[in-house]
């Protein structure tokens, strides 16, 4: 802005001739200065964030934590989590959003890919809060043939997250996510998955 102004004003003070005090110029030059001013509030107002309602969420998941919804645990190993968030519509104070993702197992054991409907909301001081409810596709074992991986009954599951965050401003975010996946008894083996950790946030 500073840049705006000084050529304007320096033409406007700059030494004259006796013969032109010239009010045309003081005129002139306050004029040049509103248009620097105008200018420089535009272009702030172009780099203001505006928000695209997209929003990514990517962490590190602890895998089949006992003690949880799925009550044991039999596989191992750390869950690579990624997800998608769209922009959704108000809904009872909060927002529904459509979210996609997946988590990817480091040993080698269940991965999926799921998508859900995911309902949040903001809370007071930056604290936000969600859970949802969509559907899951995983390469798991669906029988109990092995001793160290569940027996998860059917190739599509159920998908219920719930996540506890915090906003440390319009764009960034970190909460704890836990996620369970099962059949909800609708299969001859429902063995379950639970997993929990920490997930970073981006707003677009």
């Amino acid at each position: 802005m500073i840049w705006l102004l000084v050529p304007a004003f320096w033409v406007g003070l700059r030494p004259r001739p006796k013969w032109g005090v010239g009010p045309l110029r003081v005129i002139t030059t306050i004029i040049a200065a509103l248009i620097g001013l105008t200018g420089a509030e535009e272009a702030w107002a172009q780099t203001a964030y505006v928000p695209s309602g997209l929003e990514l969420r990517a962490g590190v998941l602890a895998h089949d934590v006992p003690g949880l919804w799925s009550g044991f645990r039999l596989e191992s190993g750390v869950d690579i989590n990624a997800e998608l968030l769209g922009p959704g519509v108000a809904l009872l104070g909060g927002r529904l959003r459509p979210a996609i993702g997946g988590s990817v197992n480091t040993s080698g054991n269940t991965s999926k890919a799921y998508l859900d409907a995911r309902w949040e909301i903001d809370l007071r001081y930056g604290v936000f809060f969600g859970l949802g409810l969509g559907a899951a596709i995983h390469d798991g074992n669906l029988d109990p043939t092995e001793p160290d991986r569940k027996a998860l009954g059917a190739r599509l599951l159920f998908h219920i997250p719930f996540e506890l965050g915090y906003r440390f401003d319009e764009r960034q975010s970190m909460s704890v996510y836990f996620e369970h996946m099962s059949n909800g008894n609708l299969a001859d083996h429902n063995e379950a998955l639970d997993s929990i950790g920490i997930r970073y946030g981006y707003r677009f």
